[in-house]
């Protein structure tokens, strides 16, 4: 019964991940579109520059985000969900609705 309580450890990095500040709020954002950094920073005002350029990295490093280099001049940099960025963010929509009717009185 023991080995049946434990969480599979791919469960355990999953909530792991998500579960660090911002990064469903920078998934959900991302939801709309490609995004430049400073349009994520600008969408999420309390979130640092720092915090979120660790963020980014972290959700690159796991194949949630693609950073993408515009040849530009000057050349941008967007941010992207990735095919499995977008699974995981479909999640977020009914935790949004479930915020917008739970979370209105805290």
């Amino acid at each position: 019964m023991e080995e049946e309580a434990k969480l599979c450890p791919e469960v355990e990095r999953s909530f792991g991940l998500i579960g660090k500040r911002w990064t469903g709020l920078i998934i959900f954002v991302l939801l709309s579109g490609p995004k430049r950094f400073s349009e994520i920073n600008a969408l999420i005002p309390d979130l640092s520059k720092r915090v979120l350029t660790e963020r980014m990295k972290e959700l690159e490093e796991h194949g949630i985000v693609l950073r993408h280099v515009l040849p530009d001049r000057p050349v941008r940099t967007e941010y992207l969900l990735t095919k499995k960025g977008t699974e995981l963010g479909k999640i977020l929509g009914p935790i949004s609705q479930w915020a917008n009717c739970w979370m209105k009185d805290n």
